[in-house]
């Protein structure tokens, strides 16, 4: 690519697809201004791979939430495919959202805007050209870009303590997990955690033939979405947005989501299958140590037990700390921000500092609030940096 990309999107999955389509809303003519940047050369490449390799059925978020600028496009689409959505909210299936954004993709033209590039490093050019970057891949020439938008997710496992140096085949973290392809009939498996992931790999190891034990440090939690759903409007984020102490938004944010939730039908099938013998819920229990124990491993929790299983998946999230990301380091090389328990402080507009980078995402919290990482964060984030990138002045 020889000649300079005005726009570059750093990510080819919900939120990237979102920024894509607002911005072509706004300005169709910028198709061959922007490019989009992801290893796989293809849209939501990651997203679906995860949905498949946890056999998801449907998504926790309602249908007014996805990638094209029209709220109802989702349900007009699925007029001549009933069936796909799940009550309450009309949640719509993995296949229904798939075919959805297939057809968004085609629809915007954007097959062909993805780029198959790990972006690694991003540096300013120096000299007359001071306003550029160049983005470093492991492969291909530097690509110099005027602007960059950053839509990433997070790319460190949080790993507890005890698991630290002990990950393999058979201690993993819920990323890794593929249920699709493991052997689990007549194994033990045990899962730390007390999200919607846990409950579908939980449910999933089952239905291949598994015992379950699900281990969480607190009870379960049971709510339908993430979050409250006035934190997508005025009602709750009014007071964010007028908070001006970041450690205090940040805050506000754990408070709101409040660590991992099961749906109501998540938990009732979980009940199901306890009955049947072939769950144990062990609530308020903290693993404090592991030790192999053969082809096994041996498990000590706080309360004095122990237990042995075949597997082990820490179904414990992940770290959203800028510190530790290998890209978002590069940036606060070249341009430090204060950083809010790993959050960077963006501007209005989520630009980080003075640079023509704009963040998407969970990175963009401490501005968006704390649905900045759902679907419906992706709309929020583009209210934001679309009109930057239209009227270069705003920024």
């Amino acid at each position: 690519m020889t000649q300079p990309l005005d726009i570059a999107i750093i990510g080819a999955g919900p939120h990237g697809l979102t920024l894509a389509t607002h911005l072509l809303k706004k300005r169709p003519k910028w198709r061959s201004r922007l490019k989009i940047f992801d290893p796989s050369g293809q849209w939501l490449t990651v997203w679906q791979q995860q949905f498949n390799a946890l056999d998801i059925p449907y998504l926790r978020s309602p249908a007014v939430h996805h990638p094209d600028p029209n709220p109802y496009a989702l349900r007009h689409f699925a007029e001549t495919r009933p069936g796909h959505f799940y009550p309450p909210y009309d949640r719509p299936s993995r296949e229904l959202f798939h075919q959805f954004c297939q057809a968004v993709i085609q629809r915007w033209q954007l097959q062909e805007q993805v780029i198959p590039q790990k972006i690694q490093a991003i540096e300013p050019l120096k000299g007359r050209k001071a306003s550029r970057f160049e983005l470093h891949s492991p492969s291909g020439e530097p690509v110099i870009t005027r602007r960059v938008v950053l839509a990433l997710g997070p790319s460190v496992p949080q790993w507890p303590s005890w698991a630290e140096n002990k990950q393999g085949e058979r201690l993993c973290n819920a990323q890794q997990v593929d249920l699709r392809t493991l052997p689990l009939r007549g194994e033990q498996v045990v899962i730390v955690g007390g999200g919607l992931t846990a409950g579908h790999l939980a449910v999933g190891a089952i239905a291949r033939g598994a015992t379950v034990t699900l281990i969480h440090r607190r009870g379960m939690q049971v709510k339908l979405f993430d979050t409250d759903p006035s934190w997508l409007g005025p009602k709750s984020l009014k007071t964010f947005w007028e908070e001006r102490d970041w450690e205090t938004r940040w805050q506000m944010i754990q408070n709101a989501r409040n660590g991992g939730s099961l749906t109501p039908d998540m938990m009732t099938q979980l009940r199901r299958v306890q009955k049947q013998g072939l769950l144990q819920l062990r609530e308020h229990c903290q693993v404090v140590d592991l030790r192999r124990s053969g082809q096994q491993w041996q498990i000590f929790c706080d309360d004095g037990q122990t237990l042995k299983c075949d597997r082990l998946w820490c179904a414990t999230g992940t770290q959203w700390d800028a510190a530790q990301h290998p890209l978002l380091k590069t940036l606060q090389d070249i341009a430090p921000l204060p950083l809010v328990q790993g959050l960077p402080v963006l501007d209005d507009h989520l630009r980080w500092g003075k640079t023509n980078i704009f963040v998407m995402g969970g990175w963009a919290a401490l501005q968006l609030g704390p649905v900045a990482r759902n679907l419906a964060g992706g709309r929020m984030a583009c209210d934001r940096i679309v009109p930057a990138l239209i009227k270069p002045s705003l920024a």
